[in-house]
């Protein structure tokens, strides 16, 4: 049995908000922020596959407080559910205002990588968590995957309805 701790999936980075990254209200646009974080998920997620993985799902997303001009945005990023050939991630943003140093918890999200090549694994199958914030997320996994699952299906299921048809016919 091979075993992972979730510090040893953590990704780390700061980002620095500057004028590309605002939106006409002046705080950072909610599509460059799904960006930052689903590329520093997917450093956590990739410490455990060892191999090219793919975003299958991005939930719980939770966009809490804005960020602005002059904060710095720390992401960091952790594994908290394995499975055969897919993964949980979770990603969790701490905004600083840079001028008086107040930090702030700006968001949070759950991401799921399913690993690209059909032959291979996850490398792990045991996941430790080390802090009170990791053990609540990796406890709650299972339920999460399994609430995915019955999703998905839901999801199909109204995919049968959609059209794919020229908006003009």
């Amino acid at each position: 049995m091979m075993k992972v701790t979730c510090n040893e999936t953590l990704a780390v980075s700061i980002h620095r908000v500057i004028n590309a990254d605002l939106n006409e209200h002046g705080t950072v646009f909610g599509g460059r922020l799904l960006e930052l974080v689903d590329g520093e998920a997917s450093v956590a997620a990739m410490r455990v596959t060892r191999s090219t993985i793919v975003t299958a799902a991005m939930d719980h997303v939770q966009f809490l407080r804005p960020f602005r001009l002059q904060d710095s945005m720390c992401m960091e990023a952790y594994v908290t559910g394995l499975g055969h050939r897919s993964l949980e991630v979770f990603v969790k943003v701490i905004g600083e205002h840079l001028q008086t140093g107040e930090r702030f918890l700006g968001f949070t999200c759950l991401m799921t990588y399913v690993i690209q090549d059909p032959h291979r694994e996850v490398l792990y199958d045991e996941l430790e968590p080390t802090t009170a914030e990791q053990q609540a997320l990796v406890r709650g996994y299972a339920q999460r995957r399994q609430h995915r699952a019955t999703d998905r299906q839901a999801q199909q299921d109204l995919l049968k309805h959609v059209t794919i048809r020229k908006p003009w016919e």
